[in-house]
């Protein structure tokens, strides 16, 4: 037979002890804040770079149309952006092949490869583009010409080819200096493109590797189908920070004659002694260029960190 308990727990101890009491909310009291507080914190935190760049703009827009001479500038140094944008794109895309060729050289586990990825990387990377560019322009090509010459001389004379043939009759004119100042551009670029590539891939989990070996994946289906879609999606804010040095790294071939915009703003003014109006009109469109693509930047990078 059940006893009870001689004095037994009352109800309101239960309740004591398994509801904890309810607390206010930290910000319950707390005074809102003023207008003059409010109002401090916009300001402050207002772009106030956007409005000076804003005004600045505005103010060249109305002397390009009012200003004669900066509207003849600017008719002279247009004809120069289709060439700065056909020689930005054609060595940002060799530089992107490249970098990630050249990753996954520093990344295997051939020697060789391994070796040869990390000397490119490293001599490219500590000389200046500008002494690349005079390198590539002025002494390899032309070198290379040569080594193809005598190389074509040398399988005539063993009977392979004619004594005529493609490589002897190549000349150091067929390669002009845009494609001189593409391949430096791109050979450059491709060295830091490399170094964001390794990082990106070196930044995906080690499970997911691991899981992939599991599945039976070979190193290539793991690198193709997994770990090179990840690494892409994250490095691509970096590389679109690198097209946008670039596109400002091209007025550098203007040093062997290419005529992009900067040779044809240095022409125009030679000849003209027409110096400020010149320069910032040749600032202006390099700053709107780079001001439209940091702005597809910033939209991209909000398009990945939103899924």
């Amino acid at each position: 037979m059940l006893e009870l308990p001689a004095s037994p727990v009352p109800l309101v101890s239960y309740l004591d002890t398994t509801i904890p009491p309810l607390e206010a909310p930290a910000d319950v009291g707390r005074p809102l804040p003023s207008f003059s507080a409010r109002l401090s914190t916009i300001l402050s935190d207002f772009p106030w770079w956007v409005l000076i760049v804003f005004a600045a703009g505005l103010l060249l827009i109305i002397q390009f149309v009012t200003d004669e001479t900066y509207n003849e500038v600017i008719r002279f140094i247009a004809v120069g952006i289709r060439l700065t944008v056909t020689v930005t794109l054609s060595a940002y895309s060799i530089a992107i092949v490249l970098g990630l060729v050249t990753a996954l050289g520093q990344l295997s586990q051939n020697v060789i490869a391994r070796n040869a990825a990390v000397l490119y990387v490293q001599v490219v990377r500590g000389i200046p583009i500008l002494v690349q560019i005079f390198i590539w322009a002025l002494v390899l090509v032309p070198l290379g010409i040569d080594v193809l010459n005598n190389l074509g001389n040398g399988l005539a004379g063993l009977g392979l080819l004619q004594t005529e043939n493609f490589l002897t009759a190549l000349n150091v004119r067929d390669i002009g200096f845009i494609m001189r100042g593409i391949i430096a551009l791109s050979l450059s670029y491709g060295a830091f493109s490399s170094e964001i590539f390794r990082a990106g891939i070196q930044s995906i989990e080690r499970g997911q590797v691991e899981a992939a070996d599991s599945l039976g994946l070979t190193r290539f289906q793991s690198l193709r189908l997994i770990i090179l879609p990840q690494a892409i999606r994250r490095v691509l804010p970096p590389l679109g920070n690198d097209f946008i040095a670039m596109l400002k790294e091209s007025s550098l071939v203007s040093v062997i004659g290419v005529a992009e915009i900067t040779q044809l703003g240095k022409k125009y003014a030679a000849a003209s002694f027409v110096f400020p109006q010149t320069y910032y009109s040749l600032a202006f469109l390099y700053l709107t260029m780079t001001l439209v693509l940091s702005a597809g930047v910033k939209f991209m990078e909000r398009r990945l960190k939103s899924g």
